[in-house]
């Protein structure tokens, strides 16, 4: 395959990743953040301390994380067809890949909150800071930096992920490494798709960390 023939394939493909990992990112942000401070907040010694919930949450997000993407892919099938309407393409892959991220990005945003010194909660409580206010003034801007590293991880895995469903109906460039490099045993199509999403996760890497220290030089001059 030319140049000028693989060009228009992995452009779109590039696209269609993109797009499937921003809108992935986004849900899993929103379901797996919650999730994260819940698990803190029930824990023993927590804010709302409630062990039975505590142990429910985290045995979901454990089955979540343990269960191999591919398998939970073609699990989520008739979930997926009755939530988009398909299960083929872009947008429906948003579906397998948001659930399966939410439950590692939760244990990230875990170990984050933990992370935050308690003497400044007890400071607020202490003020009369209700749980709503420790959250959002203490646990989230003092966690921010492991926060954007976790999203960081989070958006990596994502794009392995959007990979892997390639292979199952996903478009993609792991979509298109399969049909135009693998199936028709083209081996340079495939290397480059490779060094296209290596390309990508490099450049994601960069800005992340980059945020990360910006961060970090304004809490050290806060």
């Amino acid at each position: 395959m030319t140049w000028s023939e693989m060009q228009p394939l992995l452009e779109q493909g590039t696209v269609d990743t993109l797009y499937m990992v921003l809108w992935a990112t986004v849900v899993t942000v929103l379901g797996g953040l919650p999730l994260g401070i819940l698990l803190v907040l029930t824990d023993k010694g927590g804010l709302l301390q409630n062990r039975p919930v505590n142990k429910i949450v985290g045995a979901i997000v454990n089955v979540g994380r343990s269960l191999p993407f591919i398998i939970l892919l073609i699990a989520l099938i008739p979930f997926t067809t009755f939530v988009v309407g398909t299960f083929i393409g872009p947008t429906a892959m948003i579906v397998p890949l948001a659930i399966g991220a939410i439950p590692f990005f939760a244990r990230l945003v875990e170990t984050a909150i933990r992370e935050v010194d308690h003497g400044l909660v007890e400071a607020v409580q202490a003020m009369g800071g209700g749980i709503p206010t420790i959250v959002r003034k203490v646990l989230l801007p003092q966690a921010l930096p492991s926060l954007v590293s976790a999203v960081t991880t989070t958006v990596i895995v994502l794009i392995g992920y959007s990979a892997m469903a390639g292979a199952v109906g996903g478009e993609g460039l792991g979509s298109k490494a399969i049909t135009y490099g693998y199936q028709r045993f083209d081996t340079t199509f495939m290397l480059v798709t490779v060094v296209v999403l290596v390309a990508i996760v490099t450049v994601v890497q960069l800005i992340g960390d980059g945020i990360v220290r910006l961060l970090a030089r304004r809490g050290r001059t806060a």
